[in-house]
Parts: structure tokens; sequence; C-alpha cells
């Protein structure tokens, strides 16, 4: 049978409810006070280091709103250690690039010319299906509308777009136009489904691509972007 008093509290502990709303508050306002003395910025920034300085402050912060036997003094002090060594830490990497590297890696070429860059290819953990999504959520139709694209470090997509002019057969990006053709049976520009490389004639005795060794092909497009 449920009892209720282990849900909602007994007599005896009814006092100590008012305790936690009380000690909630505090921690509550202390995690925003660090948060702004780090110089916290959006979520989608965080890199991998200040994600770590934020489970670390969520941690030492949970147990004393709740827990009657840990002071809350205990977390301040874990809070001022965390940030001093996020302040030491952020003060080494603005003067070692090695450091900053370590920290929060390196930017990622992606996209260049209006190909992916495949030398970099094993150096992040984005699928290439990936890059494709984030791509079309900045409305790129094909590949030969990009200049230039770049991972950053916080797992944006930072991109640089060829003028109307400028636009070049590229790989089609969406679900309706990435589809594998025969090339025996088609008429070009082709463009290698892997590496985003055009080609206008294809031997279809070696149909391999010179770029990346791959053999599946699509139709490449010219589509200018829409404004």
């Amino acid at each position: 049978m449920i009892d209720l008093e282990d849900i909602i509290g007994r007599d005896s502990e009814m006092i100590f409810l008012g305790e936690i709303a009380i000690r909630t508050v505090v921690m509550f306002l202390l995690i925003l006070t660090i948060l702004r003395l780090s110089g916290r910025r959006g979520v989608r920034q965080l890199t991998v280091f200040e994600v770590a300085i934020i489970i670390s402050l969520g941690s030492a912060a949970g147990d004393p709103m709740f827990q009657s036997d840990i002071p809350i003094v205990y977390a301040v002090i874990v809070f001022t250690c965390v940030i001093l060594v996020y302040k030491l830490v952020t003060w080494l990497a603005s003067r070692s690039q090695k450091v900053t590297y370590l920290l929060e890696g390196k930017v990622l070429q992606v996209v260049q010319d209006g190909m992916f860059d495949i030398k970099h290819e094993n150096d992040s953990e984005f699928s290439k299906m990936e890059f494709f999504s984030e791509l079309r959520n900045l409305n790129v139709e094909h590949l030969g509308q990009v200049r230039e694209g770049v991972l950053e470090i916080d797992g944006t997509l930072s991109v640089l777009f060829y003028a109307d002019e400028e636009v070049r057969y590229g790989l089609p990006l969406f679900p309706s136009s990435y589809i594998k053709v025969d090339i025996a049976n088609s008429e070009g520009p082709f463009a290698c489904m892997y590496c985003g490389v055009v080609e206008h004639e294809l031997n279809k005795a070696l149909p391999q691509c010179r770029r990346c060794g791959k053999d599946n092909w699509t139709i490449a497009i010219n589509i200018q972007r829409y404004s």
C-alpha cells in the first residue's frame, strides 16, 4: 500500500522542506553568479572543456540543495576551486596554441571549392550525412554553391557562398536529387556521391572517381541560391 507520508513527508521532515527551498534558491543564485563571473557564453558555443566545468558545478550544487548534512559552504569551496582552475587554464590557453588545441580542438575544413575536404575526413566524428543536414539547414541545395565551409570548435558550421554568377555544378544535398545513377544510361555532368567532385564526362568502363576512388555517381546540379 502506498504511504503518502513517504511521498509528501512526515511532520518532522516538513520543516526541512522549507530549508530545501532556501538552499535551492541560494545555490541557484550562486550558480548564476559563478557563471556570470566566468563570462559564460551561449550553450551552443560551449567547448568540451567548458561542458566539463558546467557538469562539475552542477554536481557540486545538487547535493547541498536537499541534504541537510552538507553545508552550503562546501559547495562554495568547490565552486571557487573550479572557477580558479577554469581561469588558470583559459589563461594558459590564451598564451599557448597547443593548450588551446588540446582543450578545444581545431577548426575543421569541411568543404573547399565546392567539394568535401577528404584530407581531414577522419578528424571529426561527424558523418557526411550530418554535414548534409547542417548544410541543408543553411539553405544549401548543392555543394556548387559553397566556396568554403568549416566546422567550428563549438559544433556549428560556417559557410562562405559563391556569388550567383560563380555558382558551379555540384553534388546535390537533398534526398530527392541525391540518387545514384547508372552512368552508362545517363548524361552528365556527374557528381561523386562521396567527395563531391564533378565530371562532365566519365569513362564508363572505369567509373572510379579520380579524387577519392569511389564509383558512385549522381547527377550534378548548378541551381543558384534563393534569396
